[in-house]
């Protein structure tokens, strides 16, 4: 099997394994708050990853961004969509696969330190 980096993946597949790691910290989040209830435990990750939630945890986030890490949200912003959730508007959703862009390129250099430093800039423990 070939290394897999940042370089040799799409900005697509960086997205896509960005949103797990987003909900993966989540998840360990909301678990090691106490909640017990798988159902609530769902129902309160649902809030921390849909795209409208995401857009605005970036705003709190991208002030943090070093120019590597602007310059990767901004390849992820800017991929093409075929398909947007009725929930978000264009803008939330194209800034919502940026945001999850930059994990998935932090997450294959091995930067996990990074990754909770900037998701918890984006979610601040008031929020979870």
């Amino acid at each position: 099997m070939a290394e897999i980096t940042p370089e040799t993946v799409s900005t697509a597949a960086l997205a896509y394994l960005g949103d797990s790691v987003t909900e993966l910290w989540v998840r360990r989040r909301l678990v090691t708050s106490g909640i017990s209830s798988a159902g609530k435990l769902n129902e309160m990750a649902l809030g921390y990853v849909r795209a409208t939630e995401q857009s605005a945890a970036l705003k709190r986030m991208l002030p943090h961004l070093t120019e590597e890490e602007a310059a990767v949200f901004r390849r992820g912003k800017n991929i093409d969509h075929h398909s947007m959730p009725k929930s978000a508007s264009q803008k939330e959703y194209r800034e919502a696969t940026g945001f999850e862009t930059v994990f998935g390129y932090l997450y294959l250099k091995g930067m996990n330190d990074r990754i909770d430093e900037l998701l918890t800039l984006a979610y601040s423990e008031e929020q979870l």
